[in-house]
C-alpha cells in the first residue's frame, strides 16, 4: 500500500514541502537519519506512528456503517383501563368551521402588559339525538310514514389545536404558558357565543330531511314527512 503524505511546515517563517512516497521506503529512511533530531523528524515521527491507526480506525467504521446498521428502539408501557362505557345516537349533520385571530392582553401592576396573538381554528357541529325518539313519535299508515324527531342542538364547539397556532408573544416571559391558556379560554367562549348566534341549528334541520327522509323511503314508503317536536 502507498501513502502520500503532503507535510506544509512552517517553523520561523520558513515554508517547506516535504512529499513521502512508500511509508517504509529506503528514501524515507535515509530521509529519517538526515533529519533525525530535529523538528522535522519529531513531527514525522508522530505522523507515522498515528496515521496506521487512524487509517484502521476510519476503515473499520466504514465497514460496520455498511455492514451492519445501528437500530435504536423504543419501549413504551401502557396500562389501558376502560373507565365508562356510553351509548350515543347522536346523528351529527353539519359541521362549521370558523376561524379566529386573537390578540389577549394580561395588565399586572408593577409589570408590563403581556399580549399573545392567536391564530385559532375551531370546530361546532350541529345533530340530533336519535335516542329522544320513542314509539309514540313513529306513526304509520299504510305507504305513509310520520316521524317526530328531536330538536336539533349543537353537539361540541371544540378549538382545533393541532391546526391552531401562537402567531405572536410580547413581554410574556415566565407567563406565557399561563397567558396561551387564558387566550385559548377567551377564544373558546367566544367562539361558543357566535355560534349560538348562528343559524347552525337551522342547517341542521334541513340536513336532518335531506339525510334521513331518503332512508326512510328506501323502506317502502313513499309518502314520508318528518317533524320536530
Amino acid at each position: 500500500m502507498f501513502i502520500c503524505v503532503f507535510v506544509n511546515c512552517v517553523i520561523q517563517n520558513n515554508c517547506q514541502k516535504l512529499f513521502v512516497s512508500k511509508l517504509w521506503s529506503n528514501n524515507c529512511r535515509i530521509w529519517l537519519k538526515t533529519h533525525q533530531g530535529s523538528h522535522y523528524f519529531f513531527i514525522m515521527k508522530i505522523i507515522f506512528r498515528v496515521l496506521p491507526w487512524l487509517i484502521l480506525l476510519i476503515a473499520g467504521y466504514l465497514f460496520i456503517s455498511k455492514k451492519f446498521s445501528i437500530n435504536t428502539s423504543v419501549e413504551s408501557k401502557h396500562q389501558l383501563l376502560v373507565e365508562k362505557i356510553e351509548a350515543i345516537g347522536k346523528l351529527e349533520l353539519v359541521r362549521y368551521q370558523i376561524s379566529d385571530v386573537l390578540e389577549h392582553k394580561n395588565k399586572t401592576d408593577f409589570l408590563p402588559e403581556a399580549s399573545v396573538l392567536l391564530i385559532v381554528k375551531a370546530d361546532a357541529v350541529g345533530c340530533i339525538d336519535l335516542t329522544k325518539i320513542t314509539r309514540k313519535d313513529i306513526k304509520i299508515d299504510a305507504d305513509t310514514a310520520v316521524v317526530n324527531l328531536p330538536q336539533p342542538e349543537i353537539c361540541y364547539v371544540k378549538i382545533d389545536h393541532k391546526n391552531s397556532r401562537v402567531y405572536d408573544t410580547k413581554m410574556a416571559f415566565f407567563r406565557e404558558a399561563g397567558l396561551v391558556d387564558e387566550a385559548y379560554k377567551a377564544a373558546e367562549k367566544k367562539v361558543t357565543a357566535e355560534v349560538n348566534k348562528s343559524d347552525i341549528l337551522a342547517q341542521t334541520k334541513t340536513n336532518a330531511l335531506n339525510v334521513l327522509k331518503p332512508i326512510i323511503e328506501g323502506l317502502g314508503y313513499k309518502n314520508v314527512r318528518l317533524t320536530f317536536e
